[in-house]
């Protein structure tokens, strides 16, 4: 059974990404003609001319790109490997603040995924308006918090990260029409950035609107525009598959709003920063 190395396979892209024999060797630790030694004999156990000579110096062939895509495949597999076996058993408790909405969409794979990895931390997940999670009184009762900013307000927290920048949009029941008059509304209560953003857009237009459903809890909320009591906002990246984005002339646009992250951990940093790299990865930051 043939069997390439990964040594050899890890020069040969290095050889691709620098454009150069001599700066691979000198980037790997190693002569120019030790490089050449091991792609000559990679050449002879592939059966393929992996570069082509042009002028003074060598082009990478057809055969030798095509190399190259599944070579970096199989260097990170290895990278990979290492990089999470060579993690040290974490331990402790992580107290993590998060919007109801934000949980029910990030929590199900995360905490599966990183209770699966870490089965020694203990997680206790509270849900609640971002407000109240970074107010004087709640907000050292957090290791991590995950919270809504508009994006005119400048983070009050050394710590506070902004992970991305994210679309309001409108969504509503997919199997339901929007009414003609009195726009109804299904608001979580005052103090939810979303509630604001909806009512001080609208007042700003002549529709008729109403507020027909008050919940803090996004499962009621959902539960409320099911039964048809009527539309909400929520930030574009969590909207539900049970709900559908409304692109209505009624309906103004919303903006857009912060997506942030706040570590403030120090008795537990690493499993600190492990789960926030867990939540950087769904909200899609890399």
């Amino acid at each position: 059974m043939k069997q390439l190395s990964l040594d050899v396979l890890r020069s040969f892209v290095t050889i691709v990404d620098v454009g150069n024999f001599q700066r691979a060797g000198e980037m790997l630790g190693r002569s120019q003609p030790a490089i050449s030694l091991q792609i000559k004999k990679l050449e002879q156990q592939v059966n393929k001319k992996l570069f082509n000579k042009v002028g003074q110096g060598y082009q990478v062939s057809t055969d030798g790109k095509w190399l190259y895509e599944h070579a970096k495949q199989m260097l990170k597999i290895n990278d990979n490997i290492f990089r999470e076996l060579s993690i040290e058993t974490l331990r402790g408790r992580m107290r993590l603040g998060i919007p109801s909405e934000f949980a029910s969409a990030l929590l199900p794979s995360i905490i599966g995924e990183f209770s699966q990895r870490y089965p020694d931390v203990s997680l206790d997940v509270t849900s609640a308006l971002s407000k109240h999670l970074l107010s004087n009184a709640q907000q050292n009762k957090f290791d991590l918090i995950l919270a809504l900013l508009h994006p005119t307000q400048t983070p009050h927290h050394e710590n506070l990260e902004i992970l991305r920048e994210d679309e309001l949009v409108w969504v509503g029941d997919k199997n339901r029409n929007l009414p003609t008059k009195n726009l109804p509304l299904v608001l979580a209560p005052e103090d939810c950035i979303y509630r604001s953003r909806v009512i001080s857009q609208l007042k700003q237009q002549t529709h008729a609107w109403k507020i027909n459903y008050t919940n803090p809890d996004f499962y009621g909320l959902m539960a409320a525009i099911k039964q048809g009591l009527g539309i909400t906002a929520l930030a574009k990246s969590i909207v539900p598959d049970e709900l559908e984005i409304i692109r209505d002339k009624r309906l103004p646009n919303l903006g857009s709003i912060n997506i942030c992250l706040l570590n403030q951990d120090t008795q537990h940093p690493q499993v600190s920063q492990t789960l926030a790299n867990y939540i950087r990865a769904r909200i899609g930051v890399n």
